[in-house]
């Protein structure tokens, strides 16, 4: 297999463009696989331009390494074989939203708006580090198999950049191409993103927080409503982690609804009022306290003592009444000496024996 630069062994081909081929190759000196991307001459470039404009993508491929975000491709390093750049990137394992598309279709609106806004939240890092995308398409996007989305193909340069505005038109044209559904908040997003009118343009930072609450379930209220935030639109609190916008696994409704058709602003009854209530909606008594129980321990410890109190009664009454009993015993102790004709009592008296 060929190497380039002495240390990237080319194993095989991930992507071909109209710019160059990326490859899945081996870094050598760690043992790491990275993707690594050639420069390509269109057809029809005068031979002393090629230079050019290697050396241009090379500019490029180094200023995309100041991008540092986690839905941009994280750019290694940029090395020389045969006279054009080759781009070390790191290698995210995925498949393009294109290739995705392709295979299974538009998709869920919650989905494309979760993609969107990743898309989004990537290109304006590359713009704040002075790296403008030249035009996100489908095959630009990396849908990684860890959940990111990852964008690639910063490949201009900043003498190419459209603006601002451009960059969110191409955003809005992705969208409508990836999602299966227009009809409801996400097609308001995708109009809002490709309307040309600049005093109604869209900025990238509410198209992103529009796009992450879409994602979540969220569901616009008037500004000052109930439930609303800042810029009047209302917090999601229970969006799916599904794809798709049907209910949830749960059975909640989609975005977060309750399945019992409780608001998501309503109040939450205090723990203690929450068991009646169930109950009282279902036809049957609340439950019991939790006291109820310690009545059975409150009955037996009532009868073990009566039956102390009926045992101390009886022995006073025997002892009282026994023979050899009386006040004089010490401690009570019913006496064992015989009566007889010569017994003494306890001052010194001859005792009498009873009748």
């Amino acid at each position: 297999m060929t190497v380039i630069a002495g240390r990237y062994r080319l194993l095989d081909v991930l992507a071909e463009g109209a710019t160059g081929t990326v490859w899945r190759a081996l870094d050598e000196t760690d043992g790491h696989e990275v993707a690594l991307k050639d420069s390509r001459v269109p057809p029809g470039l005068p031979a002393d331009e090629a230079p050019l404009l290697h050396a241009r993508r090379e500019r490029a491929a180094r200023a995309a390494a100041r991008i540092s975000h986690p839905s941009v491709a994280r750019v290694l390093g940029v090395v020389t074989e045969d006279g054009r750049p080759w781009t070390v990137t790191e290698l995210v394992r995925g498949l393009t939203l294109a290739e995705t598309l392709e295979a299974g279709g538009p998709l869920p609106a919650r989905e494309a708006a979760r993609v969107g806004a990743e898309v989004l939240a990537g290109l304006r890092a590359a713009r704040e580090a002075g790296v403008p995308h030249p035009g996100v398409r489908a095959e630009h996007v990396l849908l990684g198999n860890d959940g990111r989305v990852v964008v690639t193909g910063f490949g201009g340069a900043p003498e190419d950049d459209a603006g601002p505005a451009a960059e969110l038109r191409s955003l809005g044209a992705l969208l409508e191409t990836a999602a299966d559904d227009r009809s409801g908040p996400l097609g308001s997003v995708i109009d809002a993103l490709l309307d040309g009118d600049p005093e109604d343009a869209v900025t990238a930072d509410r198209a992103e927080r529009e796009l992450r609450r879409v994602a979540g379930g969220g569901a616009r209220t008037p500004a000052g409503g109930a439930g609303a935030d800042g810029d009047g639109a209302r917090k999601d609190t229970g969006g799916s982690r599904t794809r798709g916008s049907g209910p949830r696994p749960d059975g909640g409704a989609p975005g977060g609804g309750s399945p019992t058709g409780t608001g998501a602003g309503a109040p939450v009854p205090p723990r203690s009022a929450r068991g009646d209530a169930t109950a009282s909606a279902h036809g049957t008594p609340p439950a019991r306290k939790r006291g109820a129980p310690r009545r059975v321990p409150v009955l037996v410890a009532g009868v073990v003592g009566a039956l102390l109190i009926a045992g101390a009664l009886v022995y006073h009454a025997v002892r009282d009444d026994g023979p050899g009993a009386g006040p004089g015993a010490p401690g009570g102790v019913t006496s064992t000496v015989p009566a007889g004709p010569g017994a003494t009592g306890a001052d010194g008296v001859p005792a009498t024996p009873r009748s």
